[in-house]
């Protein structure tokens, strides 16, 4: 289940009545009788979400936008939707549909302030909980905190969500899941974990609700033998972990300081122990590589037996210090489209083979990875609920590996 747009709903005035579509459920009906329309898009959807909006526009109803890629291309979004909200929403939401009410829409609406995550308004799921297609067993977001404590080169999270770490109280995030209902949450932060005691003190308090929840948090956080044992007992079914890689180098050339490659071992074996899924994000295409680390690293996972791994070509996202390198260096190939196809797409000159050939050699990784042979050496008996959770994963992420052609495989 989405966070933002139900999350948005409760920022909205009274006097506004408020219809939520997801279109991965639902069409766009472009002829509904609306008095104004607004977008959140990710760079992934942009040009999908232009399309809609121009729709819209031709009716002469107004479109605002916002969203993670509208803080790095306003000027774009601009070609095709009236306003933009640049920023977190809290400060400037209700001065948007005051203005769009008013037939006095500017163009740029821009946040001068980040929230203190206290006392934010609870998401009005229940625009979209009867929509049935989201599966029987729902999963809902809850964010808990935003901003992450590192400053890892290839990141731009930092830049639209501020450079401090903020959490909201803990008694705050027990209510919201009370009021959900629901025995499955995914926490929709960057880092879940980025202060250890408060996130000690949450976790706790979630034992008495009786959830599953699933999240991404550093690698190096797995080391807090203390936190992991709290995190299995309050109900964790699957983290997200950004281990990047597996080269000591490579991992200094990113400044992912948090990350030791000489203690995945210990700490992918005491995950494994633990019982608790777990999947991991890997990077390639960094100067201090070689052709050898797509090998090893497949080594890396099979010895360790790694549940679920997506392998990712490095992009460099506007706003980041990779990026303004990338750019000085000219290494960046169709720059207007960086992050509209991310993970798969090359849109760097990588330093040791051609950008054709970095694509070529993580789709052989994703196909070595998910194939058969690979799932049964490294996948438990699908008893407990987090095996299982693993076997659809990498079930899934086969499917897609193995596409027959190209354009199914690009769209991953």
């Amino acid at each position: 289940m989405p966070l933002t747009l139900p999350y948005l709903a409760s920022l909205t005035p009274k006097e506004w009545k408020v219809r939520l579509l997801d279109e991965q459920l639902e069409d766009v009906d472009f002829n509904v009788a609306v008095d104004a329309v607004a977008i959140t898009t990710w760079t992934i959807n942009s040009i999908r979400a232009y399309e809609i909006a121009d729709r819209f526009r031709e009716r002469g109803i107004p479109v605002m936008m916002g969203g993670p890629h509208i803080y790095f291309h306003a000027e774009e979004a601009l070609k095709h939707c009236d306003a933009v909200c640049i920023g977190e929403g809290e400060y400037i939401w209700k001065n948007m549909l005051e203005d769009c009410a008013a037939g006095r829409l500017k163009q740029i609406y821009r946040a001068d302030k980040f929230h203190d995550m206290k006392g934010l308004p609870f998401p009005k799921y229940e625009l979209v909980r009867h929509k049935l297609k989201y599966g029987f067993i729902k999963t809902y977001s809850v964010q808990t905190s935003r901003g992450c404590p590192f400053r890892c080169e290839f990141c731009s999270e930092r830049y639209y969500l501020g450079t401090s770490y903020r959490y909201r109280p803990v008694e705050e995030v027990v209510e919201e899941i009370k009021r959900i209902g629901a025995k499955y949450i995914f926490f929709a932060d960057s880092n879940f974990a980025g202060k250890v005691s408060h996130t000690m003190e949450l976790i706790e308090a979630l034992i008495p609700l009786k959830i599953r929840w699933s999240t991404l948090w550093s690698v190096n956080l797995c080391k807090n033998d203390k936190l992991m044992d709290l995190a299995k007992r309050s109900g964790l079914l699957h983290v997200n972990i950004g281990i990047e890689s597996i080269d000591r180098e490579t991992l200094k050339a990113m400044n992912k300081r948090q990350n030791k490659a000489s203690e995945y071992r210990e700490i992918l074996l005491k995950l494994r122990k633990r019982g608790i899924s777990y999947s991991l994000n890997f990077i390639f295409g960094w100067d201090t590589e070689t052709l050898d680390i797509f090998d090893s690293t497949l080594q890396f996972l099979m010895e360790n037996k790694v549940p679920v791994a997506y392998f990712n070509i490095l992009t460099p996202h506007k706003g980041t210090p990779l990026y303004e390198r990338m750019k000085q260096e000219g290494r960046i190939i169709n720059i207007d489209d960086i992050g509209r196809w991310p993970g798969i797409k090359c849109y760097i000159k990588p330093t040791y083979c051609t950008p054709e050939e970095l694509e070529d050699r993580i789709k052989d990784m994703y196909k070595r990875f998910y194939s058969i042979s690979s799932i049964f050496k490294r996948l438990p008996l699908p008893i407990t609920q987090a095996n299982i959770a693993s076997w659809i994963i990498n079930m899934s992420q086969r499917r897609i590996a193995f596409s027959d052609t190209a354009e199914n495989f690009d769209a991953f």
